[in-house]
């Protein structure tokens, strides 16, 4: 199958969209498909991932204004004609908004199946940078996702929001987690006594520093006694966050092994955001054997079993996540037991396992364009 991956993020950058188009890829390539990705080009001074898995496109593409990390896509006719050189039996649209939305009229236009993956909450940013705007939000995600001939959401309740606000032809179709790379053992004794000298229990969020993640949640947390917060990742919130979080450690982007390591040296993840359609870092921090307070939105309902796996507390709520935090610091025995469930829960959500049924998704909708066109 010769399928191109149109996606609004790839490697470099590291967010959800641009890990499960690069897994995506990769499964591709693994089980003998032909992928091409198309995707915004990187910023100046960041070179692109040298172990794509398959040729990158790379478009020309602006920093979005106030969040620089974030690259959109220009016009270009690379696109297109990307489409038309790999003679395309399926384009794959990653989280479609700018680029993606170019991709779906040229598929259209060349008569090609399109699958499109929902994978960013619009309507949620929306509220958060806006104040409002829901309404228009929907009715762009409904006109770009119901010109394709399947949808894939990534939890029951993105798959909920998509069938409430009127989205066709959807399937549930979540994501993977490596793992081999996340795991129990990689624990480093060292890593934690210089995050934690006195020997604190650590509290770790994974995640962009940006406002619709509402980081600034975990402030309780940072008051309470024996405990180190400790924030991995970067974005615009970073020095508004360092203010607002007294004491916690900020280390910046990480990623790979070395993310791997930072996981498994936590004691309990925190995860804030309430808009998550799925929420990898909480699939990862699960896989490292760690116990997760996460709000009861979104994707975090389908990933945490309360009471078996961590706590779920209810959006926007800073008292609900510090007091969670709390009752997990004061019993190692309820962290251990929430931290070994949630690994034997991830073991079998595999990329493979999930990469292959995105390759069953491919062929009904191939098949039924045949049947359609024989009709």
């Amino acid at each position: 199958m010769r399928v191109v991956i149109v996606t609004e993020s790839f490697p470099p950058d590291v967010n959800g969209v641009a890990h499960c188009a690069l897994q995506t890829a990769r499964h591709l390539v693994d089980r003998g498909h032909a992928p091409v990705v198309v995707a915004p080009a990187p910023a100046p001074g960041n070179k692109p991932d040298a172990f794509a898995p398959c040729p990158v496109v790379h478009v020309p593409s602006l920093p979005l204004p106030g969040y620089p990390q974030v690259r959109v896509a220009l016009p270009s006719r690379r696109l297109a004609a990307t489409l038309v050189e790999h003679r395309a039996d399926v384009v794959h649209l990653a989280s479609p908004f700018v680029l993606g939305v170019r991709g779906m009229a040229a598929a259209a236009r060349l008569g090609i199946p399109a699958v499109a993956v929902y994978q960013t909450d619009l309507a949620g940013y929306a509220r958060t940078y806006m104040g409002a705007g829901e309404a228009a939000a929907w009715r762009r995600i409904r006109a770009v996702h119901g010109a394709a001939d399947l949808t894939l959401a990534p939890s029951s309740a993105a798959l909920h929001d998509l069938e409430t606000h009127g989205v066709p032809r959807l399937r549930l179709w979540p994501r993977g987690v490596d793992t081999e790379r996340f795991r129990p053992d990689r624990r480093d004794e060292a890593l934690r006594r210089a995050l934690a000298p006195n020997g604190e229990l650590i509290v770790g969020y994974v995640g962009r520093l940006a406002p619709e993640k509402q980081v600034e949640l975990l402030a309780g947390v940072c008051g309470l006694e024996g405990v180190r917060v400790v924030i991995v990742g970067d974005g615009p919130s970073r020095p508004g966050l360092e203010q607002a979080l007294p004491g916690a450690v900020f280390l910046g982007r990480r990623t790979g092994d070395d993310l791997a390591r930072i996981f498994a040296s936590f004691d309990v993840f925190a995860h804030t955001g309430p808009f998550e359609t799925f929420c990898q870092t909480v699939q990862e921090a699960m896989a490292s054997g760690l116990p997760v307070v996460a709000p009861a939105a979104g994707g975090p309902l389908d990933l945490v079993a309360h009471g078996h796996t961590g706590l779920l507390v209810p959006p926007h709520d800073a008292t609900a996540v510090r007091d969670a935090v709390r009752s997990l610091a004061a019993d190692a025995g309820l962290r251990a037991g929430y931290g070994a469930t949630g690994r034997a829960t991830v073991e079998g959500r595999t990329w493979a396992a999930v990469g292959d049924r995105l390759i069953e998704h491919y062929t009904q909708v191939l098949a039924g364009r045949r049947t359609a066109v024989a009709a």
